[in-house]
């Protein structure tokens, strides 16, 4: 465009100074036209904690002045514990709701009504299935649904129909999204997934996964918190490790079958 910026508001080259006046300024023009704005961010863990304190700063400053402008941020468990190091007072800022997977009550309504408005049926079983397969995680509600849908050939879709397509998701899953995810990671974080994928599916004590590894605790520092950081793994509670997404220690066990700590 040929407009010269307007020199000396949100250009000092600071974050943490630009931002605030950034959405100070679209608060206030918001105000001014009787709106609101609403500002979505997904994969927040992934900022910087410089760009997640700016961010959060820049809040603060827009609920100070009570400004039509709010935030809706989406992100890995370890969120809270992020915000909390890069700016102490975010707890108190915003409220961090558990999403989590879908029960089984609500993945069986995922598929069954986009079904039923299309006159097609699922039997009790082949949802039971979805469920048991995919934990209840959206994503994998999808890829399940996506796939039954075009291997079922008539009402009701049937538990054979499930089994039929599970052996076209695996394949698609391993390929497009836990390939992704395993090919960022170094080999000491393959290894302490996989050690954790011995373990099994649920969270484990950092201990433990030490055992499998056959090293003393206090090494395994530096990993774990490069995984967190890489949104590969959480803590659900002191001291324990879980993975952050449902059958990745499946894939481990297929991406790496043979495994010698």
């Amino acid at each position: 465009m040929d407009v010269d910026p307007e020199k000396g508001s949100a250009d000092s080259g600071d974050l943490e100074i630009d931002l605030p006046n950034l959405l100070i300024a679209v608060g206030e023009a918001a105000q001014e036209r009787q709106t609101a704005v609403g500002i979505f961010i997904d994969e927040i863990q992934y900022f910087s904690q410089k760009e997640l304190g700016a961010l959060i700063m820049a809040m603060h400053k827009v609920q100070q002045q009570q400004l039509p402008v709010v935030l809706l941020g989406a992100g890995l468990p370890i969120l809270p514990g992020l915000a909390g190091e890069s700016k102490s007072y975010a707890e108190r800022l915003f409220n961090f709701p558990d999403v989590g997977a879908l029960s089984k009550e609500d993945a069986a309504k995922a598929l069954r009504e986009p079904a039923q408005a299309n006159g097609v049926e699922f039997d009790a079983d082949a949802l039971d299935e979805v469920f048991r397969l995919t934990k209840g995680y959206p994503y994998f509600l999808q890829e399940w649904g996506y796939q039954t849908w075009n291997m079922a050939t008539m009402s009701p879709i049937t538990l054979s129909d499930v089994k039929k397509a599970t052996a076209t998701v695996i394949p698609r899953l391993d390929q497009n999204f836990f390939r992704v995810r395993f090919d960022r990671l170094t080999p000491s974080e393959k290894n302490f997934l996989r050690a954790m994928a011995a373990l099994g599916p649920l969270a484990h004590r950092t201990g433990d996964i030490a055992d499998t590894l056959k090293v003393k605790v206090t090494s395994l520092g530096p990993v774990r918190a490069k995984l967190i950081k890489k949104g590969m793994i959480y803590s659900p509670a002191h001291g324990d490790m879980a993975f952050t997404v449902p059958l990745f220690d499946e894939f481990m066990v297929r991406a790496m079958p043979t495994f010698t700590p």
